[in-house]
């Protein structure tokens, strides 16, 4: 455990991959100060749960930049960081069985294509070519991103918290902080479980305790945290490998490969909002059911474990990046509906930009704080 000082030129509160990637790129514009605190173990919570999906087949123009900015630094991953994250493009498979939503992905395919992504439209009968082990009798079609992957979400934050602490980040785990003191409309510094801070620029990357982490700062931000399991089958060779992330959009299911197992979740539409981590055996037979019915021959596969992990989720399901008017030096990127972890390299350097200089090169007004006051705006529609 690293040294509390009482002094820095940033906080950074929460310790998985959005933290570690802004912490990287602050250091690596020259500031020369920074504090990344996390309250329990780097990576180990929503980072480490996730399922490391990374894909540019959003319907949201915006989400679509931040996958492309963040593609290219997962594509160069081992070359800027040292570490190998196993990203395997292994391709992104839509599946749409009603006509709403089969209209709702071909509109995203002319954004998609507008902004140069790789993507194929592909009737049922297409993919029952190329996929054999799926039922397709009852499919509209299905969209693939063949650029589109996955790789390890915990080797990816190890990779920026490594390279963040070489240039000057101080990075301390079993931190928790207690409070903001914000002063004259200002931040100015924060309580921790290990002594005060002070500080003229805190960010809030705080994943699921985000909404809490910015009532300490007397703000109410929509966002709200919900349960997401995950289950691992045996090692399964009866699917051809590699095999792609496989979304079933109306069923809110999802697969893929993760060498030689199979992992595989669902929404539970009826969930409330909660900090539950637990593995309901129930809802397990829920995931197993859909799995079945989408890909028969995993009838033949084991589930070996499970574990539950949290979204953070928005009205739209877009996030909430930037900083937040009415108390200068503070900053947010929270809400990332279950893409923060394909949407960090890309954020990182965003907050970096933000707090050295006050804008960014992005276009962050789809991702404005107010926003929801507009109900005629539309969020992301690509999200399980």
């Amino acid at each position: 455990m690293g040294k509390l000082k009482k002094f820095s030129d940033v906080v950074i509160i929460g310790g998985g991959i959005m933290g570690a990637s802004v912490a990287y790129y602050l250091a690596k514009r020259g500031v020369s100060d920074v504090t990344l605190l996390e309250r329990d173990l780097l990576a180990q919570a929503t980072t480490g749960l996730s399922v490391g999906g990374i894909r540019q087949q959003f319907s949201h123009p915006a989400n679509i930049l931040l996958s492309q900015h963040s593609m290219r630094v997962f594509e160069n991953f081992k070359d800027e960081f040292g570490e190998d994250i196993y990203f395997r493009k292994a391709g992104y498979l839509f599946l749409a069985q009603e006509e709403e939503t089969w209209n709702d992905f071909l509109s995203s395919v002319e954004t998609q294509r507008r902004l140069n992504v790789p993507v194929e439209v592909l009737t049922p009968e297409e993919i029952k070519r190329r996929w054999p082990f799926l039922h397709v009798d009852d499919l509209k079609g299905g969209t693939y991103g063949p650029e589109d992957g996955y790789a390890d979400p915990y080797l990816a934050a190890m990779g920026f918290v490594d390279k963040a602490r070489r240039l000057g980040v101080r990075i301390l785990e079993k931190t928790e902080v207690t409070g903001i003191k914000v002063l004259g409309g200002r931040v100015r510094g924060v309580e921790t479980t290990r002594g005060p801070i002070s500080v003229p620029a805190v960010v809030n990357v705080a994943g699921p305790w985000a909404g809490e982490v910015a009532r300490m700062a007397g703000l109410d931000l929509p966002v709200k945290p919900f349960r997401r399991q995950v289950f691992a089958t045996c090692p399964f060779d009866a699917i051809p490998k590699p095999v792609p992330m496989v979304i079933d959009q109306d069923a809110t299911f999802y697969f893929r490969g993760e060498e030689p197992n199979i992992i595989m979740g669902m929404s539970d539409q009826d969930e409330p909002s909660s900090f539950n981590t637990h593995v309901d055996r129930e809802f397990m037979e829920r995931v197993t059911e859909a799995a079945v019915y989408r890909a028969p021959i995993l009838e033949k596969a084991e589930i070996i474990r499970g574990w539950g992990g949290l979204y953070t989720i928005t009205p739209d399901d877009n996030p909430i990046i930037g900083a937040l008017p009415g108390i200068e030096g503070f900053f947010c990127a929270i809400g990332f509906s279950g893409h923060g972890f394909q949407h960090a390299p890309a954020v990182g350097f965003i907050m970096s930009e933000l707090i050295m200089s006050g804008r960014s090169s992005f276009d962050l007004i789809p991702f404005a704080y107010d926003r929801f006051d507009d109900i005629k705006k539309e969020g992301e529609k690509r999200v399980v």
